[in-house]
């Protein structure tokens, strides 16, 4: 006689059984975005975070102020040295004092600690349990994490703008090589720039959001992309690499410096872009593959 485990080896297998859901669950509505937004907003980082940015405007001004007119004795203008030209001028300056590592770390933040967050104060698991399904819980973390990134992206130039008018007052953008840009086209070159440097800053925020949903420790996330950014810049120095240097997302990364004159140029932004996007895209597949097969524990 078969034994009943030989029988259930041999048996035919059967139609799929439908999976039994509570009554009214959707899982599109779980973990909604205002939520999660409002939970990251109250977070102590995210605080610390916008005051750092509120006051680089601030230091600055003070630097200026103690330090003199910039630029003084200097045989070679940059854009530094037409901080107090304007308010624009001003606005630009903090974008190009802050871009290669400042703003690195809000986006680094936002993205890397979303996850491994909830890994290391173990809700990671009760998230999933409740249920949220792995891919809607991605996409919501992802979501607000850009969205405080673009967020923290606007707030130090437009508080830059406003501390500059006030103290230099409101004019044309006056560029190092000679010339002026009209307020109007001012204020639509420093749009162009935020969002340019927001796009580029997508690789950091794509590899943050991977490695958050590899480890239970935020730092070692966020770290590991900062450290990985800073790797890129210091490898786009090395001139021996030639053209190889043309794939790293950080050769870029001041490209958007071709909007602040007369004629805007727009060719090397358009190969930041194509780099950065392509980066960014493997980075966010891997992450949600990688999460969708993890043992989730924690």
């Amino acid at each position: 006689m078969s034994t009943l485990a030989e029988r259930a080896e041999h048996a035919e297998p059967g139609p799929k059984q439908p999976v039994e859901v509570a009554d009214g669950y959707r899982a599109g509505r779980t973990l909604p975005l205002r939520v999660e937004l409002v939970r990251q907003l109250k977070r102590r980082r995210t605080m610390v975070m916008g005051g750092i940015l509120l006051a680089l405007p601030i230091v600055l001004l003070i630097a200026f102020q103690v330090g003199g007119t910039p630029g003084e004795g200097n045989t070679r203008m940059n854009l530094m040295d037409t901080a107090t030209a304007s308010g624009a001028n001003f606005a630009a300056v903090n974008l190009f004092a802050a871009a290669g590592f400042l703003l690195v770390i809000p986006v680094a933040l936002f993205c890397g600690d979303t996850v491994a967050s909830e890994a290391s104060w173990s809700s990671l698991r009760y998230l999933l349990a409740a249920p949220v399904p792995r891919a809607r819980l991605l996409w919501s973390k992802l979501v607000v994490g850009l969205t405080l990134s673009l967020a923290a992206l606007v707030l130090l130039p437009v508080v830059a703008l406003a501390v500059g008018s006030v103290a230099y007052g409101w004019g044309p953008l006056e560029l190092p090589t000679g010339g002026e840009i009209a307020p109007g086209a001012a204020a639509q070159a420093l749009v162009i720039t935020v969002a340019y440097i927001f796009v580029s800053q997508l690789v950091t925020a794509a590899l943050a959001f991977w490695l958050s949903t590899k480890t239970d420790a935020p730092l070692g996330a966020v770290g590991g992309a900062v450290g990985l950014t800073i790797v890129g810049s210091v490898l786009n120095e090395v001139t021996a690499l030639g053209d190889w240097r043309d794939f790293l997302p950080t050769h870029w990364q001041y490209a958007w410096l071709d909007v602040v004159r007369p004629q805007p140029e727009y060719t090397d932004m358009i190969q930041g872009v194509s780099i950065s996007i392509t980066y960014a895209l493997v980075l966010f597949a891997l992450a949600f593959r990688g999460f969708g097969r993890k043992d989730v524990v924690s």
